[in-house]
C-alpha cells in the first residue's frame, strides 16, 4: 500500500514525527486535542517525508546529494558550495503529477474550508530532525507567507524542500550528528491569520534566562511574527505568573515593557514579494500591542499546551486583525532551560569595576570579555575572528556558524525571543540584545568585558575586567527548624536564585525598585510644577511616557516590580520593606531636590516611618500603599507582607497604621499581614507594646548595632567599632526575641551577621528565632550551619532554663 502524501492537522499526533516533522506533528496535536480547551489553532495539512523521498527519487536527486556530502566530509568542497549545488538539485526539480496534484486539492479544500475560494497560506517547513525534545535550534529551514494560489503554492513547496539543505542546517546536523540521507522534509500549509493587520510573536511557559517555571514569557509586535522571530525589531515583553490564573479575580501579569517596535511586516501589494517590511507609526510604537485580556489568554494557553505536552514549549502565536481573535500557530520543546542540571546554580561576579558603554537586554547569566569583530552583513561572516565578541544589527540562521566561535554576542536589535537570544542560549554564549546602537559605539578590535550577571538588563563595559564564578550545589540540603528566607533587591535577582529552597523572602527594599526601576521621586509625579529644573521635567516626560497620569507609572512600575520579587517564592511570605530613603538619597531621584530638606544627619533625620503621615511626604506614600494594594488584590499575591521601618515611637506606629489604613492597607483585611523592623532601641525597650501593633518583627541589625553602640555604620573611621557581635547588641536581639514570643508573634532577621559570622547564626538559634534571611550567595553555607546547631542542640543533654532576657 502507497504510504499517503497529504496528512490533515486533525489526523496528527505527536506519535507522526517521523511522517511530518516534529513542526507539524505538534501542529497535528493542538488541532486534534486542544481545542476543546479553548486553543485556536489555524487549520491545514502536510506533506509526508514519503512525498519528499518520492520528488528526490523522480528527480533522480540522491546520487548527486550522496557526492556532494560525501566531499564535504572528505574536505574536498566547502559548505557553502556542497549547499549551494544540493539546493539547485531541489529548486530544478519538477514535482510528479500525483504528488502536485495531491497539493492542489489539498489547498483547494483549505481554501473551500475558509469559504473562501482562494485563501493566503503560510508554508513551513517541518524536517524530521527538527523540534526534537533534545534538538531545538530555531530556523534552521524556510518557512514563507502569504503564499496565494496553486503554483505560488508548489514553488514554495519546491523551495521548503531546497531549504533542508541550507549551509547553517547542514552545519546544524553535522554538529547534532544526523545522517543527512535520512532527514526528511516534511510541509505544512496552514491557513494565515492576518497578523499583518494586528500583531504577533512568540512565547515559552518557561523563564528562559533563569529556568524559573512559573512564568510564561510572552514577546509580541505588530505585523508578520517573523520580525520577532529573526530579532528585527525590539518587541513588547509581558510576563504573566501561571499558578494564579485559574483564579479569575487575579490578573497576575508581572511585566509589561514596552518596546520599541519600530518596524512591521505586512503583506505585499504587488509583484512577486509576498511580504514588506514597512516602518510602523508613532502611535504604534507608543502603544502595548496587547491588552491585559489578551495576554491572560496567552498565559492560560501557554500553561495549557505546556500541560498537554509535559514539559516546558516554546510558541509562536499571531492575532487576527480581522477577527480580533488570537491563534497559536506553532508550539515546540523548550530545550535549553528545561535540560539544565537543576541541583546546581552557577553564579557570575565582576571583581572591579568599570565604565559602562551600552545595555541591552541580558541572555544568560555569564560574563565574557575580549576584541570586538563588528559585522554588519552575513556576507562578511567569514571575517570573524575565533574567540572575538560579535557584535551586529541582528542574526538569523544564517549566523550560527560563527556564533559558536564567539566569546560574546551584541545587536542592536531584538528581544529576549529573538533568534540571536534563543541560539546564544542553547551554545551556552553570553548575549546582550537590543543595545539600539551596539555597532555605532563599539569599534571592531576594541576591548570589553560583557556581563549579564547583574540582572535582567546586560551592561558593555570598557576594557578587560576581571571577574570570577562559582558553583552552588542545592541538590542535597538538609531541612531546618528555623525557616531560612533570602534578602532579594532587584526582581531580576529573585528569578536568579528561585532554585535555592528559601522558604520566602526576609528583606524585599522597596527604595530598590524606585531608585532603579522608577528614578523619580513620587512628589515630582505628583506636583510636577514644584520641579524647576528643566531637564528634570523633561526626563520625567521621557519616562512617563504611554501614560495619561505620571502617577500611574510610579504605580504599575512598582507594583510589576515588587510582583517580580514575590512570584518565585509564592506562597511562602514575602515581606516587603515599605521605602526607607534617607533624605538626601530621595533628592539624587529625578525631582526629588524640589522636595527634601538638607540634613545634618540624614541617617537619624527624615527617614522610615516619620515620612508616611508628613504632609510633606503623605501623598507619596499614598502612592506606595496603591502600588501594594495592586500587588495583593489585582496580581493576587497575597502572601505579600508589608513592613514599616524605623518606627521610633508608639504614637508614629499608630499614626502610620491609620495612614495605611487610610489607604486600603488593614491588618487582617484579606489576610494582610504588617511587620515591623526592629532596629532601634526603643523597639527593643517597648517590644510588648510594638507587638500589640504589628504582626511580626524584623531585626534590621545594622540599624540596631549602630544605635546600640553610637557608632556611624557608615563611618571608615569608626569601622572596627562596628560589631553585631558586641554584647550589648546580642543583649537586645536576645530581649526582642524573648518579648516577641511572649506576645505571641514571629520574629526574623534580615541583617548581614550571620552571614558574616557562622557563631551569629549559632547564636540567633539557641535563642529561638523563628527566622534569618540570608543574602543568597551565602544561603547554602549559612543553612548548613544552622543545620548542624539545631542538631547540636536537639542532642544535647537538657539544661536549666534561663531567666528572659538574660543569656541562655
Amino acid at each position: 500500500m502507497t504510504e499517503k502524501r497529504i496528512a490533515w492537522f486533525e489526523t496528527l499526533n505527536v506519535g507522526d514525527v517521523p511522517r511530518v516533522g516534529g513542526k507539524n506533528a505538534s501542529l497535528g496535536e493542538m488541532v486534534r486535542t486542544l481545542k476543546d480547551k479553548g486553543v485556536r489553532v489555524p487549520g491545514g495539512f502536510a506533506t509526508t517525508a514519503a512525498a519528499f523521498r518520492e520528488y528526490v527519487a523522480a528527480n533522480n536527486i540522491e546520487p548527486e546529494l550522496r557526492a556532494r556530502v560525501e566531499a564535504l566530509k572528505n574536505e574536498q568542497t566547502s559548505l557553502h558550495e556542497a549547499g549551494e549545488t544540493i539546493r539547485r538539485l531541489f529548486l530544478d526539480g519538477e514535482f510528479p503529477e500525483a504528488i502536485a496534484e495531491e497539493i492542489r486539492d489539498a489547498y483547494r479544500e483549505l481554501s473551500r474550508r475558509s469559504g473562501q475560494a482562494e485563501i493566503s497560506v503560510a508554508v513551513r517547513s517541518s524536517a524530521t530532525a527538527e523540534d526534537l525534545p533534545q534538538a531545538s535550534f530555531a530556523g534552521q529551514q524556510e518557512t514563507f507567507l502569504n503564499v496565494r494560489g496553486e503554483r505560488a503554492l508548489l514553488d514554495a513547496c519546491r523551495r521548503c524542500y531546497a531549504s533542508l539543505f541550507t549551509d547553517r542546517a547542514i552545519s546544524y546536523r553535522e554538529t547534532q550528528g544526523f545522517d543527512h540521507l535520512e532527514v526528511a522534509l516534511s510541509i505544512g500549509v496552514q491557513r494565515m491569520v492576518r497578523s499583518d493587520l494586528a500583531g504577533s510573536g512568540v512565547m515559552f511557559s518557561i523563564d528562559t534566562e533563569t529556568g524559573f517555571p512559573g512564568v510564561a514569557v510572552i514577546s509580541a509586535a505588530w505585523g508578520l511574527g517573523e520580525t520577532v522571530v529573526q530579532g528585527a525589531v525590539d518587541p513588547d515583553k509581558y510576563l504573566v505568573f501561571k499558578p494564579l490564573l485559574d483564579d479569575r479575580r487575579y490578573t497576575p501579569i508581572i511585566e509589561k515593557t514596552l518596546g520599541a517596535k519600530e518596524t512591521k511586516m505586512i503583506y505585499a501589494t504587488g509583484g512577486s514579494t509576498r511580504t514588506a517590511t514597512v516602518a510602523t507609526t508613532q502611535k504604534e510604537r507608543q502603544a502595548f500591542v496587547l491588552r491585559e485580556d489578551e495576554i491572560l489568554e496567552l498565559g492560560r494557553w501557554a500553561a495549557t499546551i505546556e500541560d498537554h505536552y509535559g514539559r516546558p514549549m516554546d510558541m509562536e502565536w499571531a492575532k487576527d486583525g480581522e477577527t480580533g481573535e488570537l491563534y497559536m500557530v506553532q508550539a515546540r520543546p523548550e530545550t535549553v532551560q528545561s535540560s539544565r542540571q537543576t541541583g546546581h546554580i552557577k553564579s557570575y561576579r565582576l571583581k572591579t569595576k568599570g565604565k559602562p558603554i551600552i545595555t541591552g537586554a541580558a541572555i544568560g547569566e555569564a560574563i565574557a570579555s575580549g576584541q570586538v569583530c563588528a559585522i554588519r552583513s552575513a556576507a562578511d561572516i567569514d571575517t570573524f575572528r575565533e574567540g572575538a565578541i560579535l557584535v551586529t544589527g541582528m542574526t538569523d540562521p544564517d549566523w550560527v556558524p560563527i556564533m559558536k566561535k564567539a566569546a560574546g554576542i551584541i545587536t542592536d536589535h531584538g528581544g529576549t525571543t529573538s533568534h540571536a537570544a534563543i541560539v546564544s542560549r542553547e551554545l551556552g554564549v553570553p548575549a546582550i540584545v537590543g543595545t539600539g546602537h551596539g555597532t555605532e559605539l563599539l569599534r571592531d578590535g576594541q576591548e570589553i568585558t560583557l556581563s549579564c550577571a547583574e540582572g535582567d538588563r546586560g551592561v558593555v563595559y570598557e576594557g578587560i575586567l576581571e571577574f570570577e564564578s562559582s558553583e552552588v550545589d542545592v541538590s542535597d540540603l538538609p531541612e531546618t527548624r528555623t525557616a531560612m528566607l533570602v534578602n532579594i533587591a532587584s526582581p531580576a535577582a529573585a528569578f536568579r536564585w528561585w532554585r535555592l529552597p528559601a522558604r520566602g523572602v526576609g528583606l524585599a527594599r522597596m527604595e530598590f525598585i524606585i531608585n532603579n526601576l522608577i528614578k523619580i521621586h513620587p512628589m515630582a509625579l505628583i506636583h510636577p510644577d514644584r520641579v524647576a529644573d528643566p531637564e528634570a521635567r523633561r526626563e520625567i516626560r521621557q519616562r512617563t511616557r504611554g501614560y495619561d497620569d505620571p502617577v500611574d507609572f510610579f504605580v504599575e512600575t512598582l507594583a510589576l516590580g515588587i510582583a517580580k520579587l514575590a512570584t518565585p517564592y509564592h506562597p511562602h511570605p514575602v515581606i516587603v520593606r515599605l521605602s526607607d530613603f534617607k533624605s538626601n538619597e530621595y533628592a539624587h531621584l529625578i525631582g526629588g531636590a524640589a522636595f527634601e530638606p538638607e540634613e545634618e544627619n540624614p541617617m537619624l533625620g527624615w527617614r522610615g516611618a516619620s515620612r508616611y503621615y508628613d504632609e510633606r511626604y503623605r501623598e507619596g506614600f499614598a502612592l506606595e500603599c496603591r502600588a501594594l494594594k495592586t500587588v495583593r488584590e489585582r496580581i493576587g499575591l497575597e502572601n505579600v507582607i508589608v513592613m514599616v521601618p524605623f518606627c521610633r515611637t508608639l504614637e508614629e506606629a499608630d499614626r502610620v497604621l491609620a495612614v495605611m489604613k487610610e489607604n486600603g492597607l488593614e491588618p487582617g483585611r484579606d489576610g494582610l499581614e504588617i511587620y515591623m523592623m526592629c532596629e532601634i532601641p526603643a523597639n527593643v525597650f517597648l517590644a510588648k507594646e510594638f507587638a500589640q501593633r504589628f504582626d511580626g518583627f524584623s531585626i534590621g541589625s545594622n540599624d540596631l548595632t549602630q544605635l546600640v553602640l553610637g557608632v556611624d555604620r557608615d563611618s571608615s573611621d569608626l569601622a572596627p567599632l562596628f560589631d553585631e557581635r558586641n554584647e550589648a547588641v546580642k543583649r537586645a536581639i536576645r530581649e526582642a526575641i524573648v518579648q516577641a514570643h511572649a506576645a505571641g508573634i514571629k520574629i526574623g532577621i534580615c541583617g548581614q551577621a550571620p552571614s558574616n559570622y557562622p557563631e551569629y547564626a549559632a547564636f540567633l538559634v539557641e535563642e529561638g528565632i523563628d527566622s534569618i534571611s540570608l543574602n543568597p550567595d551565602s544561603f547554602v553555607t549559612t543553612l548548613r550551619n544552622v543545620a548542624q546547631v539545631e542538631q547540636r542542640l536537639d542532642t544535647a543533654p537538657a539544661q536549666t532554663t534561663s531567666e528572659p532576657g538574660t543569656a541562655s
